[in-house]
């Protein structure tokens, strides 16, 4: 009887969707500490922010998202200590598809969300996935690798391409802008 099951179980096992752990971790930085947690469902996935030591408001923040999450960091992109949030997401499967949250401080007084230009069609031409992400040298980079046609997604012959953005005041958000655009 037991081998009828084991078969059964393992198809019913190969049907459930890829589940991330939970994500919980303090970030602590130029005076200022938030709490990141997700569930990293599936399905229906959030995000909560809870900061510490802000001088206006301390709200915990929560949104919805798709993907789990997969890394956080803090960076002051203008020198002006007061750090940027910087929350990774992650897509489950073996195209690993990035995203990014990113949030102000405002001179420590409140968290608010930074809008993130998306690239043109062009500037994706070959994406496939395998996003990183980080911050040097005071500029937000995002690069993949470049897939050619024929290409398995485990084996991208393209080289990379890579997005660079600069932090700018907009007119009700700060705004992280394409800088510059690379492949090699």
């Amino acid at each position: 009887m037991k081998s009828l099951l084991l078969p059964a179980l393992l198809t019913a096992s190969l049907a459930l969707p890829c589940l991330a752990a939970p994500f919980d971790q303090t970030l602590d930085g130029g005076g200022f500490s938030v709490r990141i947690t997700s569930p990293n469902k599936p399905e229906k996935n959030t995000v909560t922010l809870q900061p510490d030591d802000l001088k206006s408001t301390n709200e915990k923040i929560t949104v919805s998202t798709e993907s789990p999450v997969t890394r956080a960091f803090l960076a002051d992109m203008d020198g002006d200590n007061s750090p940027e949030v910087f929350i990774v997401l992650t897509s489950p499967g073996s195209g690993s598809y990035g995203d990014v949250l990113a949030y102000s401080t405002n001179g420590k007084k409140s968290l608010t969300p930074i809008v993130i230009e998306k690239p043109s069609e062009k500037d994706l031409t070959g994406y496939m996935g395998h996003d990183e992400f980080e911050v040097m040298e005071n500029t937000f980079v995002r690069r993949f690798p470049v897939y050619k046609s024929g290409d398995t997604n485990a084996a991208p012959t393209g080289g990379y391409r890579q997005f660079q953005y600069k932090l700018k005041a907009g007119e009700a958000a700060w705004q992280l802008k394409i800088d510059r655009v690379e492949s090699y």
